[in-house]
């Protein structure tokens, strides 16, 4: 079995309760899990959350999508992960994040199908970005997972998931899945109120002419409105777990 987890919760520091902003009058989450529900290779879509009140909304979105929901630490996001797969003995998880409303299910097929084939213990497509950032897929084994589960330590490997299999390559077999162009300039995920605005902008033109929208689909939209590229240009990608990172170093130091 492949599970599909996805991390949401209301307390983003940039833009709070960003998941359940509307969409085309949907919230953002109900948005990402309808294309989500198009992948082929994911068995079972958990949405993994917290235990903070203010996440009840995400569980309740959850169970009216009929899409389970496990709510777990709001800081140690690998246990959270660790144990939302683990009733399901799965062989492999793949991380998503709530965050990216046009993700590609083309792609997370295609993610999938590159890690059973190179028998990695983690494989993604963003290891060397080369895909606009929103489309990042994470595949691992739940063995690789729950090996980091046990031994990590490195708050900054607690707080993302996936940092201890990366950082260890000597130990873990790594796959690099990259784009055939490098599309890794653009950026379609939403930390920010201009992220949400340049997202908004594509469901406006392309959801209700066709709601099942490709990366191709909204290339092409780009190519005839290049303008909308500067609406969150300038952002740094992977900002947060830059901040985390951050955060870390100045408590360790004593700052």
């Amino acid at each position: 079995m492949i599970v599909g987890i996805v991390q949401a919760r209301m307390s983003s520091t940039r833009l709070p309760g960003k998941v359940l902003m509307p969409l085309l009058g949907r919230p953002m989450l109900a948005r990402q899990i309808e294309r989500l529900r198009r992948a082929q290779r994911i068995d079972r879509l958990i949405v993994a959350t917290t235990v903070d009140p203010a996440d009840e909304a995400i569980a309740t979105l959850s169970s009216e999508l009929s899409v389970e929901s496990h709510r777990g630490s709001s800081e140690d996001v690998l246990d959270r992960y660790f144990k939302a797969a683990l009733p399901h003995a799965p062989s492999h998880v793949v991380r998503l994040t709530a965050d990216c409303p046009l993700t590609d299910w083309k792609l997370i097929d295609r993610t999938v199908e590159f890690a059973l084939a190179g028998s990695f213990d983690y494989a993604s497509n963003a290891l060397r970005p080369t895909w606009p950032d929103g489309l990042d897929v994470e595949v691992m084994t739940f063995a690789a997972l729950e090996t980091a589960w046990r031994e990590a330590a490195d708050p900054v490997e607690r707080e993302h998931v996936t940092p201890f299999l990366v950082r260890r390559p000597e130990r873990f077999r790594l796959g690099s899945l990259e784009a055939e162009v490098d599309l890794s300039a653009m950026r379609w995920t939403v930390d920010e109120p201009r992220d949400f605005e340049f997202v908004s902008r594509i469901y406006e033109a392309l959801y209700p002419v066709n709601p099942a929208f490709t990366t191709d689909d909204i290339l092409a939209f780009l190519r005839q409105k290049p303008e909308l590229l500067q609406i969150n240009s300038g952002i740094e990608r992977n900002e947060g777990l830059q901040l985390s990172i951050e955060k870390y170093m100045k408590g360790s130091s004593g700052e």
